[in-house]
């Protein structure tokens, strides 16, 4: 029950949540990247994000590896940080399940295999705790959480770097 309460705070949360990046709070896309480019109020930071989640341009860019969406290093593969970033609502939500379009989409980004989905999708749940420590966690915590999560199981490790 803790889980799902957990979930749907994070789900309820406003774009605070998230970690700024080298975007800020817009992530990246069309919008920060061009329109944009020098945003530093709060409204243009709202019209940045709307540009870049309405036309689905962020989520052309994280999957290319364009826009300003190219790899932030880490262990995981390319592009797992701005994934994190730009849906840890949606992410807490279906972790907190179990399942979901969302969790699915953050396998196929790490490039699980789909022999392990299912148990990679089962670690997350087990471990929302680790990945979801509190109602203002940051993309940065989950990203970190999904990595400490992976490292310790012998059979996702092997996507780690």
């Amino acid at each position: 029950m803790k889980k799902i309460f957990v979930g749907f705070a994070l789900a309820a949360l406003s774009a605070s949540s998230f970690a700024a990046n080298t975007h800020g709070p817009a992530g990246c896309g069309l919008g920060t990247e061009v329109v944009f480019r020098d945003a530093n109020e709060w409204h243009e930071h709202v019209l940045a994000a709307t540009t870049n989640g309405t036309s689905g341009n962020q989520t052309f860019g994280i999957t290319s590896g364009t826009l300003g969406c190219q790899d932030a290093g880490g262990p995981l593969a390319a592009d797992v940080n701005s994934f994190i970033d730009a849906n840890l609502e949606q992410i807490a939500a279906d972790t907190a399940r179990g399942d979901g379009e969302t969790l699915q989409a953050l396998a196929d980004v790490i490039g699980i295999e789909q022999a392990d989905q299912p148990h990679f999708k089962a670690q997350m749940q087990a471990n929302f705790d680790t990945l979801f420590p509190g109602e203002q966690t940051t993309s940065g915590q989950t990203y970190n959480g999904v990595v400490t999560v992976m490292a310790k199981d012998a059979a996702l490790s092997k996507y780690l770097g």
